[in-house]
C-alpha cells in the first residue's frame, strides 16, 4: 500500500488548528487526492467530549470542554501525551471495529516496544496495563488494570479521523476533575510510570508512525495486525 504522509507537528499543536488540519487532510483522502495521513503531535491542556459524554462525566471545576463529533465519552489531551490521528480510508466491507481493534493493537505494540505489557479489557476500548497502585476516579481501587491508551474514532464517506492518544510523560491530575472515558471504577497511568523510566513522546511516535503504516497494510491485505497477535497468543 502506499505510504502514510506522516505528519509530525513540533511543539504543542492548539486542538482548534489541529481539527483543522484534520478537515483538510480528511477532504483530500475523500477526494483521492491522498493515500492518507497520520499526525503525530501533543496539544496544550485541553478537555474533549465525545458523542456519549454524559453530563456527570464534565469537570468539577467548571474547566471548558470542546464537543467534538468523535465516539467515545469525555478525555483530556495535554503536554507529555502523544496524540495520533491517522486519516485513512478504510477497505470494503466497511469494518469500524476491525480499525479500533487494529488501533489497540498499535497501542499495545507500542507499549510492547518499551517493555511495557499492554493489554485489551472485554467491553472497554483502549489500552490497559495492570497497576495495583491506582484509584479509580470513584475512589475505589480496583486492583486490576489502568488505562494508558485511549481510541476515539469518527467515520464519514469511509474516512477516519481523530483517532488515539498515548499517555507517555503527563501529568495525571487533570483526570480526577472528570470521569476518562466515562469509567469510574479504574484509573489511568503513562508508560514511563509502568516501565520505571521516562518514555518519551518523541520515542513512542516513531513506533506509532510504523505501527499505524503496518495497521493500515494489514487492512488492506485482509492480514490485520489485530488478527495477527491474536493467532500468536492462541499458538
Amino acid at each position: 500500500m502506499p505510504a502514510l504522509d506522516i505528519l509530525r507537528r513540533p511543539g504543542p499543536t492548539d486542538y482548534a488548528e489541529g481539527l483543522a488540519l484534520q478537515r483538510h487532510l480528511r477532504a483530500e483522502v475523500v477526494a483521492g487526492r491522498s493515500p492518507g495521513a497520520l499526525v503525530l503531535c501533543e496539544h496544550p491542556s485541553v478537555y474533549t467530549a465525545g458523542r456519549r459524554t454524559e453530563p456527570s462525566d464534565l469537570p468539577t471545576d467548571g474547566f471548558p470542554v470542546v464537543e467534538v463529533d468523535r465516539g467515545g465519552r469525555i478525555t483530556w489531551h495535554g503536554p507529555g501525551q502523544l496524540v495520533a490521528y491517522p486519516i485513512v480510508r478504510l477497505a470494503e466491507p466497511l469494518d469500524v471495529v476491525a480499525w479500533v481493534r487494529d488501533l489497540e493493537q498499535v497501542i499495545i505494540d507500542a507499549a510492547a516496544a518499551f517493555g511495557v505489557t499492554a493489554e485489551r479489557v472485554d467491553g472497554r476500548s483502549g489500552a490497559w496495563v495492570h497497576d495495583d497502585t491506582t484509584t479509580g476516579t470513584d475512589g475505589t481501587r480496583p486492583g486490576s488494570t489502568a488505562k494508558v491508551g485511549a481510541i476515539g474514532l469518527h467515520v464519514a464517506e469511509g474516512v477516519t479521523s481523530h483517532g488515539i492518544a498515548i499517555n507517555c510523560t503527563n501529568a495525571l491530575d487533570a483526570y480526577a476533575a472528570i470521569v476518562p472515558c466515562g469509567i469510574a471504577d479504574a484509573g489511568v497511568t503513562t508508560l514511563s510510570a509502568a516501565a520505571g523510566r521516562t518514555i518519551t513522546v518523541d520515542e513512542v511516535a516513531a513506533v506509532v508512525a510504523e505501527r499505524t503504516q503496518a495497521a493500515v497494510d494489514g487492512m488492506h491485505t485482509r492480514n490485520r495486525i489485530s488478527s495477527t497477535a491474536r493467532q500468536e497468543t492462541l499458538a
